[in-house]
């Protein structure tokens, strides 16, 4: 795995592009369960999505209120990578749970220098 989107492999003239998601979860007496199950469910990605070159995920254990509770940080060859995980069925399949246990969540894309 490379580290913070970098592919030495990396197309010429073209950007990697990283993909940052935080998500809070719902207060629920399943929170700590729904937690790990939406985890695993993110790392079960890697190897299922073509265009997803490396996905690491993290649970927080920051008690700061404006903490987030599981972030998410995934690297792509490109844009259209990018555009072809988000309509991803494996893909769409862990959103739909996501969705089901999140309050929210934020995102951030950018392309690497």
């Amino acid at each position: 795995m490379y580290a913070f989107g970098y592919n030495s492999a990396k197309k010429k003239g073209a950007a990697m592009v990283t993909h940052v998601v935080m998500i809070r979860l719902r207060e629920s007496e399943e929170k700590e369960r729904n937690l790990r199950l939406a985890k695993e469910k993110i790392d079960g990605l890697m190897g299922k999505v073509p265009s997803l070159r490396s996905m690491e995920t993290g649970i927080n254990f920051s008690p700061e209120d404006r903490a987030m509770d599981l972030c998410l940080i995934a690297t792509f060859d490109d844009r259209k990578g990018l555009e072809e995980y988000a309509v991803h069925p494996e893909h769409l399949q862990v959103i739909e749970f996501i969705k089901s246990v999140a309050e929210y969540s934020k995102v951030v894309d950018y392309e690497n220098d």
